[in-house]
């Protein structure tokens, strides 16, 4: 199978492939597989044989997910390898946002005689506050959301050394996640606060950082209407997605002092060399373990897909992970219509096939059934299930 490459990826994944199975290339034809990074891939022409895109990272918005999901074509990211990453670099945002370093850093650069008298006579002008003490509104408590808020409250003790020496952010920290999962609420500190909705964390935030996919609901959700409802001086970090953010509002917000700071990691025409705005330039997961731990997830759903027909991590298709016996399986990708399975039962019954274990799950309008049977599945079975009315896409996986 050929696996494509549109930027490059980590060894740490390309070297999960086995090249006795696998192509591993950036110039690959028909491709079975894409990984992708930041690649825009919207005006891209699929071939028909693409089965998978691995973007190895968390957004997709490089990716035409509809197209892909009405081709057939699942669509996977990773989400949480690059957690930790984040974090750090939210961690860092908040500090940027209380302290004046960003300043004090390039007029500390420009300095040439008399430097050590120029800096204790100059450096008060790039005075700062706390983050101790103050109250941290987290928004979206998904994987990333959920390590600032707990790091906020405390970043924990230094191996055995007693709780005094811990290095403490010490905030009182409040957050908000209409769909917190059951695993993400597991691992939230009990010291975090869980506010009833986006108006609470406005209101009482000193700060806020926002940890949430650019959808139609919280594109611009940080606006001059929500500006208004939140504290005078308060200061906002954005290390998830520009569009987030009304740049117009915002900028016009810091004119105003009603935010005192703005840190943002995706710098645009509208927000560079703007007082009040910091902007980083896109470092979010740019680390060396993160982009290891990206790929080696990205690598490791493609292969369990094109291997097993397993799906887990898609953000167009739904998870159904099934163990392989000893049978061959059937993948089937379908519209969420009714009357499907009993379909493809039928199919499968009138070629005699007995269906040994079989798995179903929809995700909005589309599903995946898998079908795992004790016999080899013939090439004509599977175009007798994709001649099923709302079929998209079938596949065999034999042993």
């Amino acid at each position: 199978m050929n696996i494509k490459l549109l930027n490059k990826i980590s060894a740490h994944g390309t070297e999960r492939f086995d090249r006795k199975k696998y192509v591993v290339s950036d110039a690959v034809e028909n491709a079975d597989a894409i990984m992708v990074r930041s690649a825009s891939m919207h005006d891209m022409t699929f071939d028909s044989s693409l089965r998978a895109i691995a973007r190895a990272g968390a957004g997709v918005n490089n990716i035409p997910v509809e197209k892909c999901a009405e081709k057939g074509i699942v669509v996977f990211n990773t989400p949480g390898a690059n957690a930790n990453a984040v974090k750090e670099l939210t961690v860092a945002a908040l500090l940027l946002a209380s302290r004046d370093i960003y300043a004090g850093v390039q007029w500390a650069s420009t300095l040439t005689e008399n430097v050590a008298a120029t800096v204790e006579k100059g450096k008060s002008k790039f005075a700062g506050v706390e983050l101790r003490g103050k109250t941290l509104g987290v928004i979206g408590l998904g994987a990333i959301g959920v390590l600032v808020a707990n790091a906020a409250v405390s970043l924990g003790a230094i191996g055995g050394m007693v709780a005094n020496t811990a290095l403490e952010l010490g905030m009182k920290v409040i957050g908000f996640d209409p769909f917190m999962s059951v695993d993400a609420a597991w691992r939230l500190s009990s010291a975090v606060e869980k506010a009833v909705n986006f108006d609470e964390i406005y209101e009482r935030s000193d700060y806020i950082t926002l940890h949430v996919p650019a959808t139609k609901e919280t594109k611009g959700m940080i606006n001059s209407e929500t500006i208004a409802k939140m504290k005078n001086g308060v200061r906002i970090v954005n290390i998830a997605r520009a569009d987030l953010v009304n740049e117009a509002d915002i900028k016009a917000a810091i004119d105003q002092g009603k935010v005192a700071k703005y840190v943002v990691d995706f710098p645009t025409e509208a927000t560079v060399g703007v007082p009040g705005i910091i902007t980083i330039p896109h470092l979010g997961a740019s680390t060396e373990e993160s982009e290891d731990n990206c790929a080696v997830m990205a690598a490791d759903q493609l292969i369990d897909y094109l291997e097993n027909g397993n799906i887990k991590n898609s953000v167009n298709y739904p998870t159904v992970v099934l163990d392989r016996g000893n049978c061959s399986r059937i993948c089937l990708l379908h519209k969420n219509i009714p009357a499907m399975i009993s379909s493809v039962a039928t199919k499968l019954a009138g070629r005699g096939l007995n269906i040994e274990h079989m798995q179903n799950a929809s995700k909005g309008e589309y599903a995946y059934t898998v079908v795992d049977v004790d016999e080899k599945i013939p090439d004509d079975i599977v175009n007798d299930c994709l001649a099923i009315d709302g079929m998209i896409r079938v596949f065999a996986i034999n042993n």
